[in-house]
């Protein structure tokens, strides 16, 4: 089993989403409505997971190397999070995001299908590869989620009377952790690169980027601290920031500084 049923596998998934959402959005006085709905979303999360799971054991390595195979974990991990972040701060509204966005890569990778190498290049056959990619991309679902969180303030501040502060709250408790994860993802990539090529940083034009990133985050995490009271601000670094996040995750293969870079392969 390889790439050729990962459209069974994701549609299998989505329809389980959708079946969530309505659920979710489905006008019943029934106490157990949401719980049914968390079940729903949690097997489609699953079916997905399984699917990650014997992918990994037929490609006999994680499937971590290409672009698709990374938008696949983002799919999985953009509902997790959206799921578990429901469950804490109740807000319907963030998990139907979250899982609209993950539908969406899941034809991203319908569309553009993967290709079937089951080899990995030595700089690749590295400990540190796995954690290194697994806490980006969690980080990099954390962030989206931020991101989505940040566009829909925008959206009611600037368009409705019912903005509230804790919006802003929520995508703090975001930035906080996926920018944890970020770092840890940063300190093992010059791990992995001094084992690999014998420094731990270069400036390659994909860990530039990297850095970038990790320094526009780090400025909204400044800038809340010592502006509390500030929305439109706030809200609009967030959503950029996101924007230099996408070009480091995949953006940076599109400019010509990246054809130097041992980050593609």
């Amino acid at each position: 089993m390889n790439w050729v049923n990962f459209p069974i596998f994701a549609l299998i998934s989505v329809i389980l989403w959708i079946i969530g959402v309505i659920v979710y959005y489905y006008p019943s006085k029934y106490v157990f409505k949401d719980k049914l709905a968390n079940i729903i979303i949690s097997l489609g999360i699953g079916v997905l997971g399984i699917f990650i799971v014997i992918l990994w054991i037929n490609l006999d390595r994680p499937p971590l190397r290409t672009l698709g195979e990374t938008r696949l974990w983002y799919s999985f991990f953009l509902p997790l999070v959206g799921l578990l972040t429901y469950l804490r701060w109740k807000y319907k509204w963030f998990i139907s995001y979250s899982l609209g966005l993950s539908i969406l890569f899941l034809i991203l990778n319908y569309i553009h299908p993967e290709n079937y190498s089951k080899t990995l290049m030595p700089a690749l056959q590295s400990p540190w590869f796995i954690p290194h990619v697994i806490v980006y991309i969690f980080s990099y679902a954390l962030l989206a989620a931020s991101a989505i969180v940040a566009v829909y303030g925008l959206y009611l501040f600037h368009f409705k009377t019912n903005f509230k502060i804790n919006i802003l709250n929520l995508s703090d408790n975001m930035v906080y952790l996926g920018f944890g994860f970020l770092t840890l993802g940063l300190l093992f990539g010059a791990l992995w690169a001094k084992e690999a090529w014998g420094h731990y940083w270069t400036w390659d034009p994909k860990e530039t980027w990297a850095f970038l990133t990790w320094m526009v985050y780090l400025i909204y995490i400044h800038y809340r601290k010592y502006h509390i009271k500030k929305i439109n601000g706030p809200l609009w670094t967030l959503a950029l920031a996101f924007v230099v996040l996408l070009i480091a995750w995949f953006g940076i293969n599109y400019l010509p500084s990246a054809q130097s870079s041992v980050h593609t392969y």
